[in-house]
């Protein structure tokens, strides 16, 4: 079987961001599938420029996954006006780039960026191939709620286009099961849950990171991580407000920005001008290097903004969180908070609220030893649950029934 996959923000495990769909690649490899991505040049989460033309040869002996970098409009987080040029010269691009590859079984789009979809279906068709959807965010929804997408008539055309893909998908797959009766309210068939999960292998709970923590000065803090996007969803400032709290009463905790994001220059200016000593900047790592991050943290924080709509999402770092075996500090309410609770792994904090927050982080630096147990319960609920590998075993089972379909 052969596989198209469209996706503007692929990363592969020694660049920064999600490589959900990367660890896909190399599993279906492995089974002897071939997979061929087409994906941006420009990193999703910092903006900076990958390699023009990859082949990742690690599957080679039970198959084959290429990635062909197509064009994308560089200046990927100056404006809303900015991103949206990139995401249709990425639209385009990608449409050439994926009319050379041959044979094709099963064409994969995945959102967002939802206008990757178009070129997924076009390809589809012209191809003579299925056209599987992926849904991992419902844009224009999440777009409209936060405020990035206000002018009527983009929204109206978003709208239309969502239900447009929803409903010529062959099969769509959806990463929470908060998404499922939006999709299927709006045209969808055929819908599956894949959802998001982690390769407990890539992690190792026991350890110390005790690397980590001397390069960076934390080697005696309670250290609160927070690894991911720095965007206008994720809420930070509520996590600076958090930290300013605790400084008088709990000096020894120290909370860490890992990863980047069209927000970081802000967040770092009001830190400094709210003079926090407790909170600390740094660059994204890539995937392969995410595990000693982990290691280094006495519990991690998953947050956004206190908006409904986020009710519905499986946040793709909570469960990298507990397959490092680390305590989760949810400031996230809905489908997240029932994996949390179910898997007894962390404390939930009311998503917009800085002193529940700080609550929260208080209640496990003074009880460590019941931290390292939720931490443990975690990758252990993890492993029975939301493994890679069976996740991945049941996205391969959806593409080998639908790439068999007349």
């Amino acid at each position: 079987m052969h596989i198209l996959l469209i996706h503007q923000a692929f990363a592969s495990l020694d660049e920064p961001g999600g490589t959900r769909h990367h660890e896909f690649a190399r599993y279906l490899a492995a089974q002897g599938h071939r997979v061929t991505v087409v994906a941006s040049p420009v990193s999703y989460l910092t903006g900076g420029k990958n390699l023009p033309l990859m082949i990742d040869h690690s599957s080679q002996e039970n198959g084959d996954v290429t990635i062909l970098r197509a064009y994308t409009y560089s200046a990927l987080h100056k404006s809303f006006v900015h991103r949206f040029l990139a995401f249709v010269s990425f639209m385009v691009s990608s449409f050439w780039n994926g009319l050379g590859v041959r044979n094709v079984d099963v064409v994969w789009g995945t959102s967002p960026p939802i206008f990757q979809g178009v070129t997924a279906w076009a390809l589809a068709r012209l191809k003579g191939a299925k056209f599987l959807f992926e849904v991992r965010d419902l844009w224009p929804q999440f777009a409209i709620a936060v405020g990035v997408l206000k002018t009527p008539i983009l929204i109206r055309l978003s709208l239309w286009l969502e239900r447009f893909l929803y409903r010529r998908a062959d099969r769509l797959i959806v990463n929470s099961p908060g998404y499922l009766d939006h999709v299927t309210g709006r045209g969808a068939r055929r819908v599956v849950l894949i959802p998001n999960g982690a390769d407990p292998s890539m992690f190792d709970p026991s350890a110390s990171g005790e690397a980590f923590r001397t390069r960076h000065l934390l080697a005696d803090k309670f250290v609160v991580l927070y690894a991911g996007a720095h965007g206008l969803s994720n809420g930070l400032g509520i996590v600076l407000e958090c930290a300013r709290l605790l400084a008088a009463s709990r000096p020894e905790v120290q909370i860490v920005f890992l990863g980047d994001g069209k927000e970081k220059p802000n967040l770092q200016k009001q830190a400094a001008g709210m003079g926090l000593n407790n909170v600390l900047f740094l660059p994204p790592v890539p995937k392969n290097e995410m595990a000693e991050a982990l290691a280094g943290a006495d519990a991690c924080l998953a947050i956004l903004k206190p908006i409904e709509e986020y009710k519905t999402t499986y946040p793709n770092k909570v469960f990298d969180y507990m397959a490092a075996g680390r305590p989760v500090v949810l400031a996230i309410d809905g489908v997240i908070r029932q994996v949390v609770e179910a898997a007894g792994c962390g404390v939930f904090a009311q998503p917009g609220s800085p002193s529940a927050l700080a609550e929260a982080i208080r209640a496990l630096a003074e009880d460590r030893k019941k931290s390292r147990r939720m931490g443990l319960a975690g990758r252990e609920y993890l492993e029975q649950h939301f493994s890679r590998k069976k996740i991945s075993a049941d996205l391969m089972r959806v593409l080998e029934e639908l790439a068999e379909q007349a």
